[in-house]
């Protein structure tokens, strides 16, 4: 099979979650762990730090990623889900895996994939490890799936583990309660291996606190250690920077991002501390200097997409990936402070997602524009409408992204801001 044919052949044999929901779910690691004995067990070939979290844990992945590779270490990273490609799910030093080699491994394992009938996701973090391992990384940046204790990632000892926060999400599958979520998120947590918790959340601290000592680790709440003090937009040879000044141990520190969301402040306390513990205990060297250019040039050095992207001017056209009601709602927060006439909102959601809690978040004044994004559990935007509508939100349904978004450039006056999110899988189709 060439390249092509091996897409089709896991989109359409292996069971995928982004496309299918909860049948692709797998509760336990025994394909993960035959998978990695089959490959002669490459998790144990390179270091790691590994991420977990509702909100974030992509952000940090690229930062981290990127902060590393500025410090001159061969840099794995492993993220999900994509966005336009495939191999966006597996890089080494923002490089995504080949082709060639995508098709190379499941050629030589899919016999065994037949027999064995791993998730899509199983299979993909396989093929992570099997490549960092081949192309002898110094470092990888793992984030997890859905959850962590049960995640496919989770056969790793990395040198860290990182928890961003606890919000409600795949409660079907996480539990309903936050405690349960962060129980589940806890289960990355390693004997030994420091762990640092992005934010101090009352709430859930406890299970953490629990975790860490039952696994006899040193557990840091970076919030407790790095406060951004104050932060703007600034424009930098045309391009926008959030600089954010940080107090750390009676410092202050300024640090450029190009990574523009306001949400990003909390994912900067994050890596801010991550780095921090790394660099105490000995496990990685990483200078102030490598720090300062990973945390500006993220989307070069990673090829991240889809956070707080500007995709259009004249109306200005932002797009956003958050896709749960945390997440939604600051991005909402951060639109309602761009000056505009009005904002017109392309917007989809996938089926199990809670609509409810999310469609209370959205503004009553904008323009709605709603899509179906074209995955198999994309919500019918005619339903979305119709539930918007009870909430006093006004807007038409459109068979497409595209076409909702079409639509939306053509009733937009200059000085309109226009959005597009709701899903991942709605960004995917206009970045």
């Amino acid at each position: 099979m060439n390249y092509r044919e091996t897409l089709d052949y896991l989109f359409s044999q292996l069971p995928m979650y982004q496309r299918i929901g909860p049948a692709a779910y797998k509760a336990d690691l025994n394909n993960t762990i035959a998978l990695s004995h089959r490959l002669g067990k490459p998790e144990k070939n390179f270091r790691s730090i590994h991420i977990a979290g509702t909100n974030g844990k992509g952000s940090v992945a690229h930062m981290m990623a990127s902060v590393l590779q500025e410090a001159g270490y061969k840099t794995g990273l492993a993220t999900s889900p994509h966005l336009k490609d495939f191999r966006e799910r597996i890089k080494i030093n923002g490089k995504p895996i080949p082709k060639d080699a995508v098709a190379r491994f499941v050629n030589r394992h899919r016999s065994f994939f037949s027999r064995l009938q791993p998730s899509f996701f199983e299979m993909t973090m396989a093929m992570t490890f099997h490549w960092f391992a081949e192309q002898k990384t110094d470092i990888a940046v793992i984030e997890t799936g859905m959850g962590g204790r049960l995640d496919s990632s989770n056969i790793i000892i990395p040198e860290l583990s990182v928890i961003t926060n606890i919000g409600m999400d795949h409660v079907q599958f996480l539990g309903p309660e936050l405690t349960d979520i962060a129980r589940e998120k806890a289960g990355i947590i390693k004997q030994g291996i420091p762990v640092v918790v992005g934010q101090r959340q009352k709430a859930v601290q406890h299970v953490f606190e629990e975790a860490a000592v039952k696994q006899k680790t040193d557990l840091t709440f970076a919030s407790d250690h790095f406060t951004v003090l104050e932060s703007r937009t600034v424009l930098v040879n045309g391009r926008p920077r959030l600089v954010a000044e940080v107090m750390h141990q009676d410092r202050t520190c300024e640090y450029s991002m190009d990574l523009t969301g306001n949400y990003q402040l909390y994912n900067l306390v994050t890596v801010l501390g991550a780095l921090h513990v790394l660099n105490r205990t000995g496990s990685m060297k990483v200078p102030r200097d490598a720090i300062r250019a990973g945390l500006q040039n993220v989307v070069e050095n990673t090829g991240l997409l889809g956070r707080w992207q500007q995709i259009g001017r004249r109306p200005d056209i932002i797009c956003d990936a958050g896709h749960n009601a945390e997440g939604i709602g600051m991005v909402f927060d951060q639109l309602a402070g761009i000056p505009h006439h009005t904002m017109r909102v392309v917007f989809g959601m996938v089926d199990d997602k809670e609509r409810a809690s999310i469609i209370s978040l959205l503004p009553k004044q904008a323009v709605y524009y709603f899509c179906k994004p074209s995955v198999p559990r994309g919500l019918d935007a005619g339903r979305l409408a119709s539930d918007a509508g009870f909430s006093g939100l006004h807007g038409k349904a459109f068979g497409t992204v595209i076409e909702a978004l079409a639509a939306a450039k053509k009733d937009a006056l200059p000085n309109d801001l226009i959005f597009v999110g709701g899903s991942t899988f709605v960004v995917a189709e206009v970045v």
